[in-house]
């Protein structure tokens, strides 16, 4: 039997992106990691700011995104487009060859127009499918995919997905072909009791323990969504997920959360 390669996948987020030194520290880490990576961005503050610069009011229920047609064409123009090339811009002056994408070339991820009984999301997706050969080929050719928050019914429409989502998704895919670790990136240094105190960090998380955190109303309500796409990834065959700064990339002593079901 084959033993699997590692492949390490990092979403980043947060205030990150918005922060230009910042960003730069995070890629130098990216870059450093050894063997087969992916990375994954958001960019929603970015793309609320250019929209109310544009006389758009953002509409966000539950801290999902409410994507009208004008939405949509900002949130690509933000993702697919500035944030993603500068991205690689940078990678690339880290000697890390990567290529940007959205779901939507090689049809990579194939998602379906959410369709909710209650509210109208407008053109945002759930992930339906991910072309995991083609993204295999890629990998072991030593191409570093970098994701942005858009993906495409195949039937000619762009859709916006949550990045934390896709991560998810890819390291499902993934994990039929790569040993996976998945890494969430933020500002913070892992899941807080406290979002006001950078020392209140929850090292270790199981299901049992999420469950009572999320009873007591212990946990933010914005990390939720981000943890019950962890349980759901470590259900479905990825190895390791660590929440944290981008710092737990180089330093494996680094204070961080580690999800276990």
């Amino acid at each position: 039997m084959d033993i699997k390669k590692s492949l390490t996948l990092v979403k980043i987020g947060g205030n990150i992106i918005d922060d230009a030194n910042e960003l730069q520290h995070f890629l130098a880490d990216f870059s450093k990691i050894e063997g087969y990576k992916v990375l994954i961005h958001g960019g929603g503050k970015s793309a609320t700011k250019m929209a109310k610069s544009i006389g758009l009011v953002p509409q966000m229920v539950d801290g999902r995104r409410i994507t009208d047609a004008a939405m949509l064409e900002v949130v690509v123009m933000i993702y697919a487009g500035q944030i993603n090339k500068d991205i690689v811009a940078q990678l690339q002056a880290n000697n890390t060859n990567a290529i940007g994408f959205s779901g939507a070339d090689g049809n990579l991820i194939q998602s379906e127009k959410r369709n909710h009984p209650s509210i109208d999301y407008g053109f945002v997706g759930d992930v339906q499918k991910v072309n995991t050969p083609l993204l295999q080929t890629l990998i072991t050719n030593e191409i570093t995919p970098v994701f942005c928050a858009i993906t495409h019914d195949k039937k000619g429409q762009l859709l916006n997905t949550n990045a934390d989502t896709i991560a998810s998704e890819l390291a499902i895919a993934l994990s039929e072909v790569f040993d996976v670790t998945l890494n969430y990136c933020f500002e913070k240094p892992g899941v807080l009791t406290d979002v006001d105190d950078d020392n209140s960090v929850i090292q270790q998380i199981n299901s049992a323990l999420y469950s009572k955190l999320k009873q007591e109303g212990a946990i933010h309500s914005g990390m939720i969504p981000k943890l019950d796409n962890c349980f759901n990834s470590l259900s479905k065959g990825v190895q390791k997920i660590k929440i944290g700064h981008h710092k737990m990339l180089q330093n494996a002593n680094a204070i961080c959360t580690s999800i276990q079901l």
